[in-house]
């Protein structure tokens, strides 16, 4: 199993979430529906089966499943790109427009495609650069290199120990499956789990990460449906504190209706975090959907405005041509993605490497 963990991280940086900048009164008006939030959540599937195959570790190495897991994207990106490249004798304006183009159709999102494109642009110009076979490579390095200058780097970070993951995200977006991957792999490498169901909203929500909890091994802490989430949240930060768990993972309510029950809901969970676990190194994990595309980055905007989202999960790359949607988050909305999902097993969920990712579509 894989490592998620870095050998020699110090402490975070103190949780930076401060409820100053996000007033609990609501200042978002009630009446603004999530349209992105609802999207996904109308779709989200009843009770998801565990099966014994999910935990199966294959034996293909991480690139192998990676360049497996981002076959539709590759395809509708990589390939598009080498067509357009064929049909061009010279390096001019319309290749750029046709790249363009590409990359908008793969949700790469515009105003990322725009720095792209201008970005190449120049390279193309410095360099001389004549020869329409050599774009496809500049492209490739160009993104490569927004995405790294956009963030400050794409490792999960729950070094030292007790650590918090917060999960959030809507109903639909593979949550609490990944929560449970997550709880897997982390058992795998010798760390003390425990789950706190506080997605007490969603049918079937608890009994799905307990069927999960049971598999990976871990501990979990839940109350009755309906429950109030946050005090699900602060009895799992006091079983972990008496069980000296590594790891608490906080499930979080996934359908809510607007900005400001949102906003409300978790900053009363990350109160309670903060005053009943402050010493706790602490990540906020955005879960999302792939396959939605821009309605992802639409959620992204939302939740970043709620919460001080620390990461992403990327879910469902591999059902998808959409896989573009990563390099819009990381460079337009400064998400570090920390985690993708590239097929059903548990090692098909990886940590994010951004010249792997890369350089599977391109290959």
């Amino acid at each position: 199993m894989f490592n998620w963990f870095k050998k020699d991280k110090n402490k975070n940086e103190e949780y930076n979430h401060t409820l100053e900048s996000q007033n609990t009164d609501g200042d978002f008006e009630a009446e603004d529906e999530i349209e992105s939030l609802e999207a996904v959540d109308e779709a989200a599937d009843p009770i998801a089966s565990v099966e014994e195959n999910d935990i199966d570790i294959d034996s293909g190495g991480l690139l192998e499943r990676l360049k497996k897991g981002l076959s539709k994207t590759r395809k509708d990106m990589s390939n598009k790109i080498e067509d357009i490249i064929s049909g061009y004798k010279g390096v001019d304006d319309e290749l750029f427009n046709d790249l363009e183009d590409v990359l908008v159709s793969a949700d790469v999102g515009v105003n990322p495609t725009m720095m792209i494109i201008d970005r190449l642009r120049e390279r193309v110009r410095e360099e001389r650069v004549s020869d329409p076979k050599e774009v496809k490579g500049l492209l490739k390095d160009e993104i490569k290199k927004l995405m790294l200058e956009s963030v400050p780097n794409n490792e999960l970070d729950l070094m030292p120990h007790p650590s918090v993951l917060l999960v959030v995200g809507v109903n639909g977006v593979g949550k609490t499956t990944t929560i449970g991957k997550l709880a897997y792999g982390f058992k795998e490498n010798g760390k003390k789990v425990l789950i706190a169901a506080g997605d007490t909203f969603r049918a079937a929500a608890i009994e799905q990460l307990e069927e999960w909890s049971n598999r990976a091994g871990a501990e979990i802490i839940s109350h009755t449906e309906g429950s109030d989430p946050a005090a699900v949240i602060f009895d799992g930060i006091q079983a972990a504190k008496a069980r000296k768990a590594d790891i608490l993972i906080c499930d979080t309510a996934g359908r809510l209706h607007n900005k400001s029950n949102l906003m409300n809901e978790l900053n009363k969970i990350f109160r309670i975090v903060e005053r009943e676990y402050g010493e706790a190194t602490k990540e906020v994990l955005l879960v999302l959907d792939a396959t939605t595309g821009q309605n992802a980055i639409n959620q992204a905007k939302v939740f970043k405005e709620v919460a001080n989202i620390t990461g992403v999960a990327l879910t469902k790359l591999d059902g998808t041509a959409k896989g573009g949607v990563a390099i819009a988050l990381q460079t337009e909305l400064k998400l570090p993605i920390k985690i993708i999902g590239v097929g059903e097993k548990v090692e098909d969920l990886q940590p994010f490497d951004t010249d792997s990712f890369i350089d599977a579509i391109f290959e």
